[in-house]
């Protein structure tokens, strides 16, 4: 039997570290794998975790692209549709379909007097003569007071009352020819 020879100060720390036979040897090798496998598997866990947060960031870079040319496109169409409302374009565009201003209404009370006075619409010329209509549930149920008399033209005449909340009810109007008479 051999003997090792006993060693002092910092030989005796190190020899301490190192295994003292072959049989320890066989005892430390499953911890040993046990370590490395965790360790191999921790590497690879974090792999795929960096991967899917750069997909996910990828993911949103897109999204954030995508809101921004639809915020971009949103306030666009919101653009032209402040355009199109524009009181100039409105009365613009009613030019262009035939319309003309229209006079001072008169409207009905719920007893059946006529409130105002009814003033023609402003004529640019006789063609373009507004046609208005009065409804046709209306029609049997017109009172003396509510007819037109012979000074108030038949084509502004008041609406009826709702029968509901007494306001006035609209009344729909035809269409207006684009063409001058005689042609």
């Amino acid at each position: 039997m051999s003997r090792r020879p006993e060693l002092k100060g910092r030989a005796a720390r190190l020899a301490r570290l190192l295994p003292a036979a072959p049989g320890n040897q066989a005892a430390r090798t499953p911890f040993v794998l046990l370590v490395v496998l965790l360790l191999g598997g921790g590497l690879i866990g974090l792999l795929v975790l960096n991967s899917a947060l750069s997909e996910g960031s990828f993911q949103l870079d897109d999204l954030q692209k995508d809101t921004k040319s639809l915020t971009d496109e949103q306030q666009a169409l919101q653009h032209d549709i402040d355009a199109y409302s524009a009181p100039q374009a409105l009365q613009r565009r009613a030019r262009e379909l035939g319309m003309v201003p229209g006079g001072d209404p008169a409207f009905l009370d719920s007893d059946g007097t006529v409130k105002g006075v009814p003033s023609a619409a402003a004529l640019q010329s006789a063609a373009r003569v507004p046609l208005v209509l009065r409804p046709p549930e209306t029609a049997a149920r017109a009172t003396p007071s509510a007819t037109p008399s012979a000074s108030t033209p038949a084509a502004v005449a008041a609406p009826p009352a709702h029968p509901a909340s007494g306001a006035p009810a609209a009344i729909p109007t035809a269409p207006v020819p684009t063409t001058t008479p005689g042609r």
